[in-house]
């Protein structure tokens, strides 16, 4: 048997769609116009970086990364990277980060196994987070945690709000420097922002 609404509420039906609809693009565009504020839930007004709770379900899966054992027998960790909503376009078109954009890549420690495929590593238990947000305005000169175009921050797998990070460049950029070309970020490791 087929239910027929009356007319009346199908109408109200399309209405109240079409204007949670326009509310959710206002909200869009109202965060879009203060992006880096709002960094995709990444960081606040004062540039205090914190690993949103949603970005597992709102940002990209940019890529993953293994990090090998030293005698080759699988990984000693796994790597996850994600990136805010937007990025991975906005990257194709430019090849650059906009400002704004936010990483944040998953550490784990990985287990390894026999599988029919063969000896795997897979993540296993969470170390922490690394989270960098694209700064084109050096809008923190006087933080330790903000240079050279992003803002920089690790956090441990028990806290996601409050970053063990003092000073970038001492504890954060070492490892990125065979990427400085590339904007700090090791892009040939993330097919998403290749055309």
């Amino acid at each position: 048997m087929r239910m027929r609404l009356p007319k009346l509420a199908c109408i109200s039906l399309v209405v109240a769609i079409g204007i949670g609809s326009a509310l959710r693009q206002s909200q869009f565009r109202a965060r879009a116009a203060d992006g880096f504020a709002t960094g995709a839930g990444a960081a606040d007004r004062e540039g205090r970086l914190h690993v949103p709770d949603d970005y597992r379900t709102t940002y990209q899966l940019l890529g993953s990364w293994a990090i090998a054992v030293d005698e080759g027998k699988g990984s000693k960790e796994v790597h996850v990277v994600y990136a805010s909503p937007g990025v991975i376009d906005a990257y194709r078109k430019t090849k650059r980060f906009p400002d704004g954009a936010v990483l944040i890549k998953e550490v784990f420690k990985s287990a390894i196994a026999e599988m029919t495929t063969g000896s795997v590593s897979r993540a296993d238990v969470l170390k922490g987070w690394f989270v960098m947000m694209k700064d084109t305005a050096n809008r923190h000169p006087d933080s330790a945690l903000w240079g050279d175009g992003w803002g920089w921050s690790w956090f441990d797998a028990g806290d996601r709000s409050k970053t063990t990070t003092t000073n970038y460049s001492e504890q954060c950029q070492g490892c990125h420097v065979p990427a400085q070309a590339s904007d700090w970020v090791y892009v040939d490791g993330y097919p998403p922002l290749k055309p």
